[in-house]
């Protein structure tokens, strides 16, 4: 039997506590420390240490945070009111404003997918966002 400390092996020990465990239970936590502490150098020897700001993804999950149940149901009745908005405008204007700022097309990809003038796509974008705006300050 060997005496341990359980204060070195589990943070949420404030103070000293002497446990007696066998011998295999005492060897299984001390090589777990010791490959905490390796990987440890190794992180610091190789530098792997990440940078938030270097577009790969890291950044987001780090800053991410869980929204809150009222979060939710904000985010769920703004996309319900913007998705009124959006069905409220003709076919064409609508599949066009959808492509544009949606899907994230350019004015001219739209026009030659649809055979049209890139003046027209514009134009009837920048129409169906006035059209929205004016839906969402009448109805909400």
């Amino acid at each position: 039997m060997t005496t341990i400390n359980m204060k070195d092996f589990y943070y949420w020990y404030i103070v000293d506590e002497l446990v007696e465990v066998p011998d295999e239970v005492a060897e299984v936590l001390l090589a777990s420390r010791r490959n905490e502490a390796a990987y440890q150098r190794r992180l610091t020897r190789n530098k792997a240490f990440y940078s938030l700001d270097c577009d790969d993804g890291i950044e987001y999950s780090a800053c991410l945070h869980e929204p809150s149940p009222q979060e939710l149901l904000d985010r769920k009745e703004m996309f319900f009111r913007l998705w009124n908005a959006l069905n409220s405008l003709p076919e064409i204007q609508g599949r066009r404003v959808d492509a544009h700022l949606i899907l994230g097309k350019s004015y001219r990809q739209i026009a030659r997918e649809e055979g049209v003038d890139k003046s027209a796509v514009r134009c009837s974008v920048e129409s169906g966002i006035k059209r929205m705006k004016k839906y969402l300050r009448e109805n909400f």
